[in-house]
């Protein structure tokens, strides 16, 4: 099926739907009215839409009937309850399933959709609402070759698309999902730095995201293990290493591996 003519429908549009819809509009991929959307509360719905021109729908089964690729993209307590009755329709030979629920693989989906339904799940971040996040995919799915080369043209242009093995989706999602978070947290550290110093708060913050976004770059384009990057950084005797010594007596590495035990329950 031709992107031009694809209709993607969103069961639950808070943030991430709402940076997904936002993202692949901006990028081209689709155009606004292109998409569907369902929600809790209507008129929220309704103002939430109106920017992109989406269509907002007023239930889970109007989606499900009206979309080619059905995100899911509620809390994950509330997929079995939204999706089970309208099962059949997501079951449809046509219709891709894509999940962003966390937590949810598809040995749960196949719980309570039929077995013919076909399903990937997934857990984006927030940068892809411009066009430069991260999508950790599991390798177990149930779509065509043909739909499977449908989901990456969707969404290759708005993300890195990371496939990684059943028992590894939560702690990809864990790093790609919550990172942003601990990196917005660096970046402001970083820019308090700089206005204590004298710089104004603006470009504090200009310089290290980009410094941070640069970074990111470097290493996706090279390939250099960040051990090694920072190491290029760091002459001998020179201020960085001072710096980095500083972190290390914090235990800087330490505390975000803390941070992601946490939230993996370790």
């Amino acid at each position: 099926m031709e992107l031009s003519s694809l209709t993607v429908g969103f069961i639950g549009y808070g943030n991430m739907a709402q940076a997904i819809a936002q993202g692949l509009v901006d990028a081209g991929v689709i155009r606004g009215n292109q998409i569907v959307a369902c929600a809790g509360h209507f008129d929220k719905l309704q103002s939430a839409t109106q920017s992109l021109g989406a269509n907002p729908l007023h239930s889970a089964a109007e989606v499900a009937a009206a979309a080619d690729v059905v995100i899911i993209a509620v809390k994950p307590y509330l997929v079995e309850k939204l999706c089970k009755p309208i099962a059949a329709e997501l079951a449809d030979d046509s219709t891709v399933v894509v999940s962003i629920a966390a937590g949810f693989t598809l040995e749960r989906f196949q719980e309570f959709l039929p077995q013919q339904a076909h399903v990937v799940c997934t857990i984006p971040n927030t940068p892809i609402a411009i066009g430069q996040g991260v999508l950790v995919t599991e390798s177990s799915d149930t779509l065509t070759d043909n739909q499977r080369e449908l989901f990456h043209s969707l969404f290759a242009n708005i993300a890195l698309i990371e496939t990684v093995d059943s028992s590894q989706l939560s702690i990809g999602g864990t790093i790609a999902g919550c990172g942003p978070a601990y990196a917005a947290m660096f970046i402001e550290a970083l820019a308090d730095a700089g206005v204590k110093h004298g710089l104004s708060r603006g470009s504090a913050y200009r310089l290290a995201a980009k410094m941070v976004q640069g970074t990111g770059a470097l290493n996706i384009a090279t390939g250099t293990i960040p051990a090694a990057m920072k190491d290029a950084v760091c002459s001998p005797g020179g201020t960085t290493i001072k710096g980095v010594a500083a972190l290390e007596r914090h235990a800087f590495r330490g505390a975000i591996i803390d941070a992601i035990d946490a939230v993996e329950g370790k």
